[in-house]
């Protein structure tokens, strides 16, 4: 993978070569502001739910057998559905 022009690499140092000490990092003085993120409600949801750190130990343990013992089906049919209407409910949403 090429990530910039050949002709700019800095040549290795030779073996024997003396190291110059590291200058002090500047310290800035101000700290610059962050950016302002905000959740959908969606996300908003979905990390409120999980907030308490809670889940169903009884079904990730039926999951887990039925994974390991080759018994877990996946409903392609499901899948689909479950994308389709996340793709609706988010054009719905960039309309209003």
């Amino acid at each position: 993978m090429k990530i910039g022009p050949l002709e700019n690499k800095i040549p290795p140092a030779p073996a024997g070569a003396q190291r110059k000490p590291a200058a002090e990092p500047a310290t800035p003085a101000s700290p610059e502001p962050s950016a302002k993120v905000e959740l959908s409600a969606t996300a908003s949801a979905i990390a409120g739910g999980l907030a308490d750190g809670s889940f169903d130990a009884h079904k990730v343990e039926q999951l887990t057998r039925a994974i390991r013992d080759g018994q877990f089906r996946i409903d392609p049919q499901a899948i689909a559905d479950k994308l389709l209407a996340n793709a609706r409910e988010l054009l719905d949403r960039g309309r209003h």
